[in-house]
């Protein structure tokens, strides 16, 4: 939902920079794995030390590279299906590490959002294996109400937040993220038993 929205804007605001990495000689898929690993690193090696905010800042950082990716390899003319793998699963480096990193920091803190940390690590890894394993089997499966944009934004946010001493932001928003991203997979399991009827 997320996607779409915001795509068109974002996407004229990254060609120049795009442009200037193209120039430099980065390709994408060097760009995606810069993204993914220093978002990964940045996540377990801050939010477990309780450096919330400081954490989430460096890690939208590392998280825009994935924006810039795909604009680099649609005006490269460079997409590959390796590339797409590529960028997917190191998606999911990147949004384990940080759900991961903060089940670790709530782990010594507070136990029910350390809980809700590993629903959304586990239940956000599971949204896009439906898709994928629907898309292999010939059944578009897109949609729901938590796709990984949502679910991203709405855990940084809701981190840096908490990392301010905002009280209760945390808990709010691990509860969202963990109810929606259920709800999300049920819509895509749903979506995929529909069109199997």
């Amino acid at each position: 939902m997320l996607n779409g929205l915001i795509r068109g804007p974002i996407t004229k605001i990254l060609t120049p920079p795009a442009r200037g990495l193209l120039r430099l000689g980065l390709t994408p898929n060097m760009v995606t794995a810069i993204g993914a690993f220093g978002a990964a690193a940045s996540a377990l090696l801050l939010f477990p030390t309780g450096h919330l905010f400081g954490g989430t800042l460096i890690i939208s950082a590392f998280i825009l590279s994935d924006l810039l990716d795909g604009t680099m390899a649609r005006i490269s003319g460079k997409s590959s299906r390796w590339g797409a793998l590529l960028d997917s699963t190191l998606d999911r480096v990147g949004d384990s590490a940080i759900f991961g990193g903060l089940l670790i920091y709530y782990a010594q803190h507070d136990h029910l959002l350390a809980v809700l940390a590993g629903v959304s690590l586990v239940s956000g890894g599971l949204v896009p294996y439906v898709k994928a394993r629907a898309e292999s089997l010939d059944i578009a499966c897109d949609g729901g109400i938590a796709e990984r944009a949502e679910r991203i934004t709405a855990i940084l946010i809701s981190t840096g937040v908490s990392g301010l001493g905002v009280p209760y932001i945390a808990a709010i928003g691990l509860w969202l993220i963990a109810v929606a991203t259920i709800v999300t997979f049920g819509q895509r399991m749903a979506q995929v038993w529909r069109s199997d009827v």
